[in-house]
């Protein structure tokens, strides 16, 4: 038993030394963008009928803040919609490698999502996402406009199994502080 632990013990030491002797990070243009989340925001917008779900009023509030370190933001809130409440928490960041954003998302309904090559063109943040839904291929869009840094525009739109794209909802969210 003691060797892994040592063995554990030794790995952390070494990656502490060697980000020692690297210097402390500091974010890119693309990680301080996420400073832009950082607040309290309140969202309103609607959801057209489909294949997830009935037409109707949506509603959310979410706080965001920097996680430790600064380089990724930490959104939680809730959404209520109709198909009732749900509470969520997503972590943002950005991908030096790749230059693209990523978001990870869980839900109090038991969903997780990881959304990978977000792409941020002016104002305006893209993430597409393939997935299957029922048995058939799908392809999600989500696109939200920066209008101002106290509002942004969202619209989420779907294709699936090669039929056009649907928009699924779209709505405004606004920063309250």
């Amino acid at each position: 038993m003691k060797a892994p632990l040592i063995a554990a013990l030794f790995v952390s030491l070494a990656a502490s030394i060697g980000a020692a002797a690297q210097g402390t990070p500091k974010p890119s243009a693309g990680v301080r963008m996420l400073g832009y989340y950082v607040g309290t925001w309140e969202g309103h917008g609607e959801t057209n009928a489909g294949p997830f779900g009935r037409a109707g009023k949506l509603s959310s509030h979410m706080t965001c803040k920097w996680f430790a370190g600064g380089f990724q933001v930490l959104c939680e809130g809730e959404e209520t919609g109709p198909t009732g409440t749900r509470n969520f928490l997503n972590i943002l960041s950005y991908d030096e490698s790749a230059k693209a954003y990523t978001e990870y998302s869980i839900s109090s309904r038991g969903e997780a999502e990881f959304d990978q090559n977000g792409r941020l063109d002016g104002d305006k943040l893209t993430f597409a996402v393939k997935q299957d839904v029922a048995g058939k291929p799908a392809h999600f869009r989500y696109t939200e406009v920066h209008v101002s840094p106290v509002l942004m525009t969202y619209e989420a739109e779907v294709a699936i199994g090669g039929a056009p794209s649907k928009v699924l909802a779209r709505g405004t969210i606004k920063k309250l502080r």
